[in-house]
């Protein structure tokens, strides 16, 4: 996967080299800031339980994941989790380590737990002895060398072009001088000294540390997670190439390259070869959660029994629904849809919201006007398909590239070594308007792109059958309104780094208005839908399809008419008074929980350049439901719940309940872990502080001037500066199908499986609005009640 080995290594040089391999699987990756994507940061673990990843996450990062105990006591203490949550969870754990009893259980919760603590480095070895801070010197100069290697077009040169990371590093390493003056004598020798490729560098530290193929899959991951952000960029490098059909191994050149400073500081303090010996020992040993470690983990499961409890109370039988509504309107699952799609039902009642990915089915591959580059609009887990381009004439693809040229060629003399000190002398005073408007809260929002449509070929057998398909998973199989919206998503934010975090994931960090207006042109062409009948569809003369974009900023929705039919009118008219109604009923929910906003100014945090929490995006995030809208219709469900349409009544063969599992689920979950893991365990998984930020390479950000890169979430996006702003639960999925097509769901899909039965995600069944079985890791399904 990441090493090109021998057929005649030895048994035990093979070990290692497979560790390393482990280890690099062990690590998540993080998308790039252009496109940032949610990732589990546990995506490494999705084979362990939660006590299991507690054991491995405390001995190679000295952290948890899970929440401090004295939170629990907290929630106990203020009745939010129940006696009979904490038993359900006693129950349902299997570990032999657990209480024997409630009580004991009880006990447990009001004694202290131990604090985590990681097996040191030999860099924190040589630390504590000698006085150096050298986790601190590693980390910056590997991060120097990494913020040039990996940039993408931040920076006007690259160094090393053409050679792999290892040979990169070394060629810059000789000449770096910095670890010999901090008393690292001969390091530039050392390097010089050091193997030419990473395996045989790999095997030659691990041979002079002693570690043994025991000991090196924990040891070897210890290192990496050192690296921080860099290890989980060089593995969302491998991603990419896997995703190609390729493979790439920069996350174990990486791995040399640690090894190779711990090789270096151990013969620099040999008087640490007996301590580090028995740090070597503890890695050997098989990783086996404690019983604090399992207590814990009855105690999470008990907050989310706790969590489950009121949203199952909140649930009733579904009511039937008007036969024509006067309005239908598909947004993104993302939760923060429930709020304004809740909103929008209210202000008109004889309109329909119904939830759906945010890509709408299209695995687009959007090539933006003035560009040659193509942009993935869909899930990370998909390929694209099918092409999009903007519709645009020669002349106006012609302008917005000189445009484009113009704007790169003016950044590179700003940035340049020499030219940038001379253009902030003269040109620095000109941007004194600008920056006042931004403090004012008054910058200038983009505006709309030309009207995106399909450029792959296609007849109109073939687009019936995409039609047919995305209508069909949507559930608009009849019954269809007369303006039916499509609502894509995306966030306006200012001087943010992390903007594409608050747009759709589905749409591959980047908005959801390309996916919504390719689809309604497919929906509206003649040609389609005179192909739908022979899928069974027949759409109503008067359907019209409408694009729109919820900006979850300032939710404010913008109607994309495109060539809309003059007896439409009303209808539109109409529509955009409900969506403004909408729109101000959520900006007065949503201002209740931003600190320091109020209905009237929530929207000018979108244009504010200084404002850290423009929004929550999605934090609070705990529940996933795939069900007929009615089943939830007029429940206040916070903002917390991915909201997903399905009917098994049009789902016969329950293909439809397979995409569901197999792709928005596996999302969510990725996004609800994301916020968890960013929030229990920030100073692994989580971004940082915004207030000392900086860009680096294009791809993210570090805390100061340089060191780890910072991957996750910003602290400011789960915390309100005094508590967590982010209740960390695992999800909990609720899917109104029969258990036995959700069986064989999970038996093709055996990774989905993996995910609930070591208990990542919670599984549940409804049946007409009401829980009907919960699923048991590895027991199989129980009646709810029996």
């Amino acid at each position: 996967m990441f090493l090109d080995r021998s057929n005649l290594m030895t048994d035990h040089a093979a070990g290692l080299l497979g560790a390393a391999t482990a280890a690099a699987a062990a690590i998540p990756p993080a998308f790039p800031l252009a496109a940032t994507v949610a990732v589990s940061p546990f995506l490494g673990q999705t084979d362990d339980d939660l006590p299991q990843a507690a054991a491995r996450l405390t001995r190679v990062a000295g952290l948890s994941p899970i929440r401090p105990r004295e939170d629990f006591r907290a929630l106990v203490a203020a009745g939010r989790i129940s006696d009979d949550d904490l038993a359900a969870a006693l129950i349902t754990c299997t570990s032999p380590l657990k209480p024997v009893d409630l009580a004991t259980l009880k006990l447990r919760l009001n004694a202290p737990a131990p604090a985590p603590r990681a097996l040191p480095t030999l860099a924190d070895l040589v630390a504590r002895r000698h006085g150096t801070d050298w986790p601190q010197i590693v980390a910056r100069s590997i991060g120097l060398w990494a913020a040039g290697r990996f940039d993408q077009g931040q920076a006007l040169w690259t160094p090393a072009p053409g050679l792999g990371a290892f040979a990169a590093w070394r060629e810059w390493a000789v000449n770096d001088l910095t670890p010999e003056i901090a008393g690292l004598r001969g390091f530039c020798a050392h390097i010089a000294a050091a193997p030419d490729t990473p395996d045989r560098a790999i095997l030659r530290a691990a041979a002079s540390l002693g570690l043994t193929p025991d000991a090196a899959p924990t040891a070897f991951h210890r290192l990496l997670v050192d690296l921080g952000g860099w290890a989980q960029h060089a593995r969302w490098l491998s991603w990419q190439a896997e995703q190609a059909g390729g493979t790439d191994t920069t996350l174990t050149d990486l791995l040399a390259i640690r090894l190779i400073w711990e090789e270096a500081l151990l013969a620099h303090a040999p008087d640490l070869a007996e301590g580090w010996a028995g740090i070597v020992r503890d890695h050997a040993r098989p990783l086996e959660p404690s019983p604090d470690q399992v207590v814990d983990a009855i105690l999470q499961e008990a907050s989310e029994r706790a969590y489950q409890r009121g949203l199952i109370a909140q649930l009733s039988a579904p009511r039937p629904a008007a036969a024509r509504p006067a309005l239908q309107a598909v947004f993104c699952i993302d939760v923060r849809s429930e709020v304004f799609r809740r909103a929008l039902e209210r202000v008109a009642p004889d309109a329909e919201t119904l939830g759906f990915a945010g890509f709408f089915g299209l695995p687009l591959a959007y090539r933006p006007q003035g560009s040659d580059l193509a942009e993935a609009h869909l899930p990370v887990l998909l390929a694209p398909s099918l092409s999009a381009r903007d519709r645009t004439t020669d002349d106006a693809e012609a302008h917005v590239r000189i445009v484009a040229r113009t704007a790169r060629a003016w950044g590179r003399f700003r940035q340049a070594a020499v030219s940038s000190f001379a253009f902030v002398e003269a040109a620095g005073p000109l941007y004194g308007a600008k920056l006042l408007q931004g403090a004012l809260g008054r910058a200038k929002t983009p505006t709309a792109t030309a009207a995106p449509h399909l450029s792959t070929p296609m007849d109109p057998a073939e687009k019936g059958a995409i039609a047919a398909g995305v209508l069909r998973a949507m559930g608009l199989v009849g019954g269809q309104a007369r303006v039916v919206l499509l609502v894509g998503h995306g966030a306006s934010v200012t001087n943010n780094p992390h903007e594409s975090a608050y747009h759709c994931g589905a749409c591959g960090g980047r908005s959801g208005e390309v996916s919504a207006r390719v689809l309604a042109g497919l929906l509206n062409d003649p040609d389609t839908r005179d192909a739908l009948p022979a899928h069974g569809i027949a759409l109503p003369d008067d359907t019209l399809f409408v694009a729109a974009l919820h900006d979850t900023t300032t939710d404010r929705v913008t109607l994309f008419a495109d060539d809309a039919p003059a007896g439409h009118a009303p209808d539109l008219a109409r529509t955009t008074d409900w969506l403004a109604a909408a729109g101000a009923l959520t900006r007065a929910e949503r201002a209740e929980c931003l600190p320091g906003a109020t209905p009237a100014t929530i929207a000018a945090r979108a244009t504010d350049w200084a404002e850290t929490r423009p929004e929550w995006g999605l934090a609070g995030c705990a529940a996933f439901i795939a069900a007929p809208r009615a089943t939830t219709r007029g429940l206040d469900l916070g903002g917390r719940v991915f909201l997903h349409s399905y009917d098994r009544a049009l789902d016969p063969d329950f293909k439809v309940l397979e995409l569901v599992l197999t792709a928005p689920v596996v999302v969510a979950s990725w996004i609800s872990l994301q916020y968890y893991g960013s929030t229990v365990a920030a100073p692994l998984f989580g971004g940082g502080n915004k207030l000392i930020h900086n860009v680096t390479g294009g791809i993210g950000v570090v805390e100061g001037n340089g060191g780890r890169l910072r991957a996750g979430l910003p602290w400011q996006a789960v915390h309100d500066g005094t508590r967590p702003a982010h209740d960390p639960l695992r999800l909990t999925v609720m899917l109104d199908a029969p258990t036995s097509a959700v069986d064989a769901v999970l038996a093709r899909n055996p990774q989905v499986a993996t995910l609930f039965d070591n208990g990542w995600l919670h599984l549940l069944t409804l049946d007409a609005g009401r829980i009907d079985a919960r699923y048991h890791p590895r027991n199989g399904w129980r009646r709810e009640g029996a």
